[in-house]
């Protein structure tokens, strides 16, 4: 039967034992109008049975949720009300066992977090959530029925839980079952299925990371299917002009963001993106070997947005980063990046909100920045294809499409969008302002942590990790390499930027006359730091990074990079004395 058909029956002419058949083939509606002939009949026979109401609301939930699930094990349809009031018996039964004993730990806290804050997405990783809002949804279909948007949403939520929970084998769904909707503790399940209490905890824990991933294929899945049901189903592909073929810069994020703010309108020099958003100043290490993950060893959802307001642009974000530090993907095998090993990765809990941020920018004409697309930096999606499921990518240079549900399987399993949201007036002294408020705050230390590796190592200080661990000779070729080549480009746009300022500032025909003796003296300094970094270049090229453990190699950077730091703790000091004259 068509939804169309199934709309224009008279579900209230039919007796229950006809809507119980019309349900066990799968009809949502006949399921519906037998739940609003009963309720009252079932709330009143859980009412007799606890005191509080709210508990008895509890378990007509939690009864109603397992009769949707399990109505074809019925098989007499004409007792569908006494099936009912068993169902609720035993939900009331396992209550009172658990409030004599000790509260056992729940399914969705077996490596979930337990916070159930509705307005987070993240919330849709916790089954109990997902069946809370089914339980809601039923409860109020009599008040809600009049409204179609409602409607779908009840009947898409109950099929969503279907689908979720079809990826369990039968002897997983049936251990699963036994705790999450009958609530029994592993110990009560060991026994009864013969089972060691360690072999139930081992099924629950497999079980729900089967589930949480089937809910995000499900939830992709229904985001499609919405898009197509309104008609919006498209194919946007963005224009090539803001969107560089490779970077003049070593920063990725500097490309990206620059592309970003052309693509907004912001005609601004890549120096000027690297200055405000303090990308050209910032340098973090991560101390014992120099990995190669510490230019970016920071916390993106903080520093990005922040420096878009300096260029007048606000950003809407999605943040699924770890402070975990990844491998070097330079040393992995070919293999290890392949679209083979991409899928055997799970797919990120993040995936559905940075789908709809994607789609969001994209067809009002913005690309959108992206961290690990396919290796750990920034690239850019700069189109889409709903029909085949593909985003279009740039990442360094390198242009390619990527399946819908590969996106937050990179090598570091990540997903970081962000995407400009609107323009916002900010006037040239406010920008600049911000600026060196934010690089002051970052050569000092004092900036959040929330995703930032334990142990990385920032602004002035990072230069003595460094030297450190080159006196243990612990450096890793490659990785230090690569540090050396975007902290030493980012200097050279330091100094760029800080010119380019001091241009700027003799237009605006401002008061304060030493500012651009000021500006021009830090700029001087950020040169003379970044020909210091030249100069490691050459001792370790990337990317293969020379020697840097060899006895000679080491003394000789210990020297240079001291000298580096003897130079930009002056900049520092001529930063703040920039800062000091704006304010």
């Amino acid at each position: 039967m068509s939804h169309l058909q199934e709309s224009m029956v008279d579900w209230e002419a039919m007796d229950d034992s006809e809507l119980v058949v019309k349900a066990q083939t799968g009809s949502q509606e006949a399921f519906g109008e037998l739940v609003r002939r009963h309720r009252s009949k079932v709330f009143g026979y859980a009412r007799s049975m606890v005191q509080e109401v709210h508990a008895a609301e509890d378990i007509v939930q939690d009864a109603l949720i397992r009769a949707f699930l399990h109505l074809g094990k019925l098989v007499d349809v004409e007792r569908f009300l006494p099936w009912m009031h068993r169902i609720v018996r035993n939900q009331a039964m396992s209550r009172f066992r658990r409030e004599g004993q000790r509260q056992e730990t729940s399914f969705t806290t077996l490596g979930a977090p337990a916070s159930h804050n509705h307005d987070h997405p993240e919330m849709w990783d916790q089954l109990d959530y997902v069946l809370e809002r089914v339980s809601l949804s039923m409860e109020k279909k009599s008040l809600q029925d009049e409204i179609p948007e409602e409607r779908l949403m009840r009947l898409e939520t109950q099929r969503m839980l279907l689908d979720i929970i079809s990826c369990l084998k039968p002897r997983e769904r049936q251990i699963f079952e036994s705790h999450f909707f009958n609530q029994l503790s592993p110990q009560e399940i060991a026994k009864e299925f013969s089972l060691s209490s360690a072999n139930v905890y081992q099924i629950l824990s497999r079980s729900r990371k089967k589930v949480i991933q089937e809910r995000i294929r499900v939830t992709v899945d229904s985001y499609i299917r919405t898009r197509r049901d309104w008609g919006i189903m498209s194919k946007v592909i963005l224009s090539e002009d803001p969107i560089q073929e490779k970077g003049e810069s070593w920063s990725t994020a500097g490309n990206v963001l620059h592309a970003l703010a052309k693509a907004a309108g912001k005609n601004v020099s890549p120096a000027m993106v690297m200055g405000l958003t303090g990308l050209a100043f910032r340098m973090n290490i991560l101390p014992e070997n120099v990995h190669i993950a510490g230019p970016t060893a920071y916390d993106f959802a903080d520093v990005f947005p922040r420096g878009l307001r300096n260029l007048g642009l606000t950003a809407r974000v999605v943040d699924g980063m770890t402070p975990v530090i990844g491998v070097n993907a330079n040393l992995l095998e070919d293999s290890a990046k392949s679209i083979k090993a991409i899928q055997k990765r799970d797919i990120h809990h993040a995936l559905p909100e940075a789908l709809d941020v994607i789609h969001h920018a994209l067809d009002r004409g913005y690309p959108v920045m992206a961290w690990d697309l396919c290796i750990p930096e920034f690239g850019m999606v700069y189109g889409y294809d709903d029909e085949r499921r593909v985003l279009f990518i740039n990442e360094c240079g390198r242009k390619d499409t990527l399946d819908y549900h590969n996106l937050g399987r990179g090598v570091l399993e990540e997903i970081f969008v962000l995407a400009v949201d609107a323009s916002l007036h900010i006037t040239f002294k406010d920008q600049l302002r911000e600026a060196f408020h934010m690089i002051i705050e970052h050569y000092k230390g004092n900036e959040l942590q929330a995703h930032v590796p334990a142990g990385a190592v920032k602004g002035i200080s990072a230069y003595d990790a460094w030297c450190e661990a080159f006196r243990n000779k612990k450096v890793e070729p490659n990785g230090n390499a690569y540090n050396i080549a975007v902290f030493g480009d980012s200097k050279k746009y330091a100094a760029q930027f800080l010119s380019e300022v001091a241009s700027s500032w003799n237009l605006t025909e401002d008061p304060h006359a030493n500012m651009v003796e000021l500006l021009v003296e830090a700029a001087e300094t950020y040169r003379q730091t970044a020909e210091v970094f030249r100069k490691l270049h050459a001792l370790f090229p990337y990317p293969t990074g020379g020697e840097p453990n060899g006895k000679e190699y080491a003394s000789q950077a210990i020297t240079l990079l001291e000298q580096a730091k003897s130079l930009e703790i002056k900049g520092v000091q001529q930063l703040e004395q920039i800062l000091k004259t704006l304010n």
